[in-house]
């Protein structure tokens, strides 16, 4: 980036290509040169507007929206440094792809991987993939949590990234988790129907809480199988908030196994985890077959040990 590139007021206007993308992923191909962290701060910060109203990352744009970027400072020689991905961490994210035709790409992400960088992450699956597929031109189509494994789908057109985000915007894609979590759980079947707020930390860290101020939020649970003290549960989410089947979980008294954010105060008295047990297990796509993606190993080992 030129030093003088960004340091005045940008102005952009969305066409109807843009149309349904969100904001952060719309400036990270326009702002070229700024580091994705950056432009996150900016958002944070409220220096970019759409049509002169402040906006979260995941707003999203429709046709004819006017984004106001103040101005940037000049990138400090820290900041011009491009991040290169290990090739071989690249080449082993590559090698998670399990389906892929002209348009998609879906990746069993493992868990302890963001999915792309910013907010202090150097690098994620996104641009790892990029590096190591060599196709600059690769988007998320949703995203997943950095602790959570599994199912991730990534776009490689502009047109499937958009009739997908179409079809997760109107419920036509549905999504199930599988996650172990704490305590017996006794229906069987149930619908947590409870909205949820977003809400930051002091210290800027995202966190949610079920209130009636937040937005409404929808998961069926089903249960796979039950141990002494844990359950194995079907989660599919309705409606696509943050950390949705994390909250609702110990909104019903479930919390996830391995969570440190929500419901950890929650006895635990199995073995020890290092990750949060939630994992993308299938998608279903109009117009595709069903997709899905095996419990990773650490998983599968602890449900064993519960087993006996």
């Amino acid at each position: 980036m030129a030093e003088q590139s960004w340091q005045q007021v940008s102005w952009f206007e969305v066409d109807e290509h843009q149309d349904g993308q969100r904001i952060d992923n719309y400036l990270f191909s326009r702002l070229k040169g700024v580091p994705k962290s950056r432009i996150y701060r900016l958002i944070r910060e409220g220096e970019v507007r759409v049509n002169k109203g402040r906006v979260k990352a995941e707003t999203r744009l429709k046709t004819g929206d006017q984004i106001r970027v103040a101005p940037i400072r000049r990138v400090t020689a820290d900041e011009q440094v491009q991040v290169k991905v290990g090739d071989e961490l690249a080449q082993s994210l590559a090698n998670r792809i399990i389906f892929e035709d002209e348009g998609l790409i879906v990746l069993d992400k493992p868990a302890g991987i963001a999915v792309h960088g910013g907010s202090g992450v150097a690098f994620g699956v996104i641009e790892a993939l990029r590096q190591a597929l060599g196709k600059p031109y690769l988007e998320l189509v949703h995203r997943i949590d950095r602790d959570t494994s599994g199912l991730l789908m990534i776009s490689k057109k502009r047109s499937t990234l958009k009739l997908l985000q179409d079809y997760l915007r109107t419920g036509k894609i549905r999504k199930t988790y599988q996650a172990l979590v704490k305590g017996n759980v006794l229906l069987d079947s149930q619908m947590i129907d409870a909205p949820l707020l977003r809400y930051e930390l002091a210290n800027g860290e995202r966190r949610v809480r079920v209130s009636k101020e937040g937005k409404p939020s929808q998961t069926l649970w089903q249960v796979a199988e039950r141990f002494k003290q844990a359950t194995l549960v079907n989660a599919s989410p309705l409606t696509g908030r943050t950390h949705q089947i994390r909250v609702h979980g110990l909104f019903i008294g479930h919390p996830l196994v391995g969570d440190d954010k929500y419901g950890h105060d929650v006895l635990w008295q199995g073995t020890p985890v290092r990750r949060l047990c939630l994992h993308a297990a299938q998608l279903e796509i109009p117009g595709y077959s069903i997709i899905k993606a095996e419990l990773p190993a650490d998983i599968k080992n602890l449900i064993q040990q519960l087993r006996f």
